[in-house]
């Protein structure tokens, strides 16, 4: 059971960095339109495409929108534009990725804050992996975002396609650091749910034992974790 969850989170720990793709040098030098002012943050020129018609859900290679660019790229006017312009900000990418999830994984608290602001949902079912933002943003131990999404009505017990809750996914896809014993807590004290078991019947206290996450298996515990 145990070796079955940890050559999980191997699998979906190396995996997880390529499932969200960026564009790269070459997608750029080769945006046109409403992708290279995105990319550029060249607001004037989104504007003024807008305004002549261009398509703002125009999709390049991956499948990226102009806001998605302009999110990857940290370009913040220029995402605050496009969503000014009537750009879709629960537009799903070729990998199912929105901007909320994108910002999360980027640990981008301000593009996040744009985001939520701008009318992306943090309830939005993302990824390959039938997750969401905040499971995302607990794999990887970003608290402050987690925070956020919980604030957002993020859900807290939704179970991914790998049959694992962002409770699971702080516990087993860290090294039960810092920030990943704070991403745990705050979904603790949210009231997520602490009992909900993996495919292979692990509990995340158990899970946290196993690890042997000794502040992980308190938290779990004193929210009465079996």
């Amino acid at each position: 059971m145990l070796v079955r969850s940890i050559i999980a989170a191997l699998v979906l720990s190396t995996s997880f960095a390529t499932a969200q793709i960026a564009p790269g040098a070459s997608d750029i030098a080769a945006y046109q339109g409403l992708h290279a002012a995105a990319a550029r943050g060249d607001t004037a020129e989104i504007e003024r495409l807008a305004k002549a018609g261009a398509a703002l859900e125009a999709r390049d290679g991956g499948g990226r929108t102009p806001l998605h660019v302009a999110v990857h790229l940290k370009k913040a006017d220029a995402a605050r534009a496009l969503i000014r312009l009537g750009a879709d900000a629960n537009a799903l990418d070729a990998q199912a990725y929105d901007i909320v999830t994108i910002a999360s994984v980027a640990d981008d608290v301000a593009m996040l804050k744009l985001s939520l602001d701008g009318g992306c949902k943090a309830t939005n079912i993302t990824s390959p992996y039938h997750g969401t933002a905040l499971i995302a943003a607990a794999h990887l131990g970003h608290d402050e975002v987690v925070r956020m999404l919980i604030a957002a009505k993020a859900p807290l017990d939704h179970v991914n396609n790998l049959g694992w809750t962002a409770v699971i996914e702080s516990i087993v896809l860290g090294q039960g650091g810092e920030r990943h014993v704070a991403t745990l807590k705050a979904l603790v004290e949210a009231g997520a749910n602490v009992n909900i078991a993996d495919r292979a019947g692990a509990t995340p206290l158990t899970l946290a034992k196993n690890r042997g996450y000794a502040e992980m298996v308190a938290i779990l515990e004193k929210a009465g974790a079996r």
